[in-house]
């Protein structure tokens, strides 16, 4: 026997049942729908709809708060960045900012930048521009002999207040 004569035994796969094929194949007309209703119309979207009474997740109570002006960073933990320049993924000639860490894998995500967290050990010599640093991030990497500069990502306080002071003149 050869890999291109494999098939399965009789029987092991039905085919799916065509459905709407005329009254004798025993689907047809309604095609085991029913008759009526939202449920036998086509593109029907009834997923958590209880009939008209107030569905389950609008009657539980919500909790917390999701802000929608949150800052999303990439964390990226120094233990990590150790191991990247120990694999020689990360070049630290250079400074090191968030498109190099993100070339590296490291930084996933994050549309506001790289923030650097202090979790594992640095014993390299690093220069970082970054979005953001803990502050035993900063202090691991300058006892390692490096530098980190927080670098502003979006509009500075002086250019809201400029925008806020346009937007109050036009009015």
């Amino acid at each position: 026997m050869k890999l291109n004569e494999l098939n399965d035994n009789y029987g092991a796969r039905k085919g799916r049942m065509r459905v709407g094929r005329g009254i004798g194949s025993g689907k047809g007309k309604t095609a085991g729908r029913g008759q009526k209703g939202a449920k036998a119309r086509s593109g029907v979207s009834i997923n958590g709809f209880e009939g008209g009474q107030m569905p389950l997740h609008m009657r539980i109570p919500k909790r917390g708060f999701n802000n929608i002006f949150a800052k999303d960073y990439a964390e990226v933990n120094l233990g990590m960045i150790q191991k990247m320049i120990d694999a020689g993924k990360l070049d630290v000639s250079g400074t090191v900012d968030h498109a190099a860490l993100k070339a590296a894998g490291l930084a996933r995500g994050g549309k506001d930048g790289v923030r650097l967290l202090g979790k594992g050990e640095l014993t390299t010599k690093v220069a970082f521009s970054v979005a953001g640093a803990s502050k035993g991030a900063v202090a691991a990497v300058e006892k390692a002999g490096g530098s980190v500069s927080v670098i502003e990502t979006g509009p500075s306080e002086a250019e809201k207040k400029a925008a806020r002071a346009a937007a109050n003149k036009a009015k």
